[in-house]
C-alpha cells in the first residue's frame, strides 16, 4: 500500500509538473505572438504615416497673382500623390490681407499638427515662420520677391520660391517702345514689402537717365484707385512691381489708365491678364508647381534647402491694351527670349 501511495504521489508531482511546464511554454509563445503582433502593427501604422502628409495652404489674399499659385500647388500636390501612390491632404486658409487673422490661423495650423505650411506671398509666409517658431514645423513660402528684406533668411525650418522681378528689364521694354517718355509714374503701398526693393531700383534707373517719376501709394482698393485716377494727364507710363495691394484692384486700374492712354507696366504676368500692358518676369503657375515639390521633398528627406529664385525674363503682352493704346510692340521680341500674347480674363 505504501509504495501504492508513493506511485500515485509521484504519478500526481509528475502530472502537476507536465501542467506547469505546458502553462509557462503557452504564456511565452502567446507573448512572442503578441509581440510579434504588436511589432507588426506599429511597423503597419509607420508605414502608413510615412505615406500620408496633412498640408496647410495659407494664401495671404484674394487675388489673380495668388489664386493662380494656390491652384498649381494644389494641382501639383494631387499629381505627385497619385504617381508615387502616397495620401496628402491639404486644406486652404485665407488671411484676407490681415495680419491678425493670418497670425490665427497659424496658431489653428500648428496645434492641428500639419506637417507642412505652405504660404503664398510676404505677410502670410511671416506670420507662418512665427507660428511655426517652437514646433519647428516646415515652411516652404511662394512668391517672395525679397526673402532677405522680409526677413525670411537664414532659418533652419523656413524656405521656398522667390519671383524676385528684374526692375531693369521693365524699365528698358517702357523705353523700346516709348523713347520719349517723358515722366513715369510708381504706384504701389508703402506696406508692401515686395514693392520696397523694386521701387528703390526703378528711382536710380530713372534718375540714371533724367527722367522725372511721381510716386502715388496706397494700401486700400479705394486709395490705390484714387492714386491711379490722380496720375493720369500727369505721367507718360506706370510701373507696378509685385504688389499685392495693387494687385487686388489690377483690373480697375489698369481699365484707367488705358482709358487715360497710360501704359500700364507691371511685376506679373496675371495683372496683364487683368487687362495691364506688359511685364517681365516669372510664370505663377510653374512657380506655384515648384514650390509644391519642394514641399514634399522637404516632408520626405527632412532636408530643408536654401530658397530657390524662379527663372524670369518671360514677356507678356496684352494684346487688346496694346491695340487700345496704339502701342506697337515687336521691339521686345529683341529684349526677352519669350513674349508671350494674352487677353484681358473675364
Amino acid at each position: 500500500m505504501k509504495k501504492f501511495v508513493a506511485v500515485l504521489s509521484a504519478a500526481a508531482m509528475m502530472t502537476s509538473l507536465a501542467a506547469c511546464g505546458f502553462t509557462a511554454d503557452t504564456a511565452n509563445t502567446a507573448a512572442s505572438s503578441a509581440e510579434t503582433t504588436a511589432s507588426a502593427a506599429e511597423s503597419t501604422a509607420d508605414t502608413a504615416a510615412a505615406d500620408s502628409y496633412k498640408v496647410a495652404i495659407v494664401q495671404q489674399l484674394d487675388h489673380a497673382s495668388l489664386d493662380e499659385i494656390r491652384v498649381a500647388i494644389e494641382k501639383e500636390l494631387g499629381a505627385k500623390a497619385a504617381e508615387k501612390g502616397i495620401t496628402i491632404e491639404y486644406k486652404d486658409f485665407n488671411g484676407q490681407n490681415d495680419a491678425t487673422t493670418l497670425n490665427q490661423i497659424g496658431t489653428q495650423v500648428v496645434a492641428d499638427g500639419y506637417d507642412a505650411i505652405i504660404p503664398i506671398a510676404t505677410l502670410a509666409a511671416q506670420c507662418m515662420t512665427t507660428a511655426a517658431e517652437s514646433t519647428k514645423t516646415p515652411v516652404i513660402y511662394a512668391a517672395i520677391s525679397d526673402p532677405a528684406a522680409a526677413d525670411l533668411t537664414d532659418i533652419d525650418y523656413v524656405t521656398g520660391t522667390s519671383d524676385a522681378l528684374n526692375t531693369q528689364s521693365i524699365m528698358d521694354m517702357m523705353f523700346a517702345v516709348q523713347p520719349d517718355i517723358q515722366t513715369v509714374g510708381l504706384l504701389y503701398s508703402n506696406s508692401e514689402a515686395n514693392s520696397t526693393t523694386p521701387i528703390a531700383e526703378a528711382k536710380a534707373y530713372l534718375d540714371a537717365k533724367g527722367i522725372a517719376y511721381v510716386e502715388k501709394t496706397g494700401n486700400t482698393n479705394d486709395e490705390i484707385m484714387t492714386a491711379a485716377s490722380s496720375m493720369v494727364g500727369q505721367v507718360d507710363a506706370v510701373f507696378t512691381p509685385t504688389d499685392n495691394v495693387v494687385m487686388a484692384a489690377a483690373a480697375a486700374v489698369s481699365e484707367t489708365l488705358t482709358k487715360g492712354g497710360i501704359p500700364f507696366y507691371t511685376g506679373a504676368d496675371s495683372f496683364v491678364t487683368a487687362g495691364a500692358f506688359a511685364t517681365c518676369g516669372v510664370n505663377y503657375t510653374e512657380l506655384g508647381t515648384y514650390t509644391a515639390d519642394m514641399a514634399l521633398d522637404i516632408l520626405e528627406t527632412g532636408v530643408v534647402p536654401a530658397y530657390h529664385v524662379m527663372d524670369g525674363g518671360i514677356i507678356t503682352v496684352n494684346t487688346e491694351t496694346a491695340a487700345a493704346l496704339g502701342i506697337d510692340y515687336s521691339a521686345f521680341n529683341d529684349l526677352a527670349g519669350r513674349v508671350v500674347e494674352v487677353t484681358t480674363a473675364e
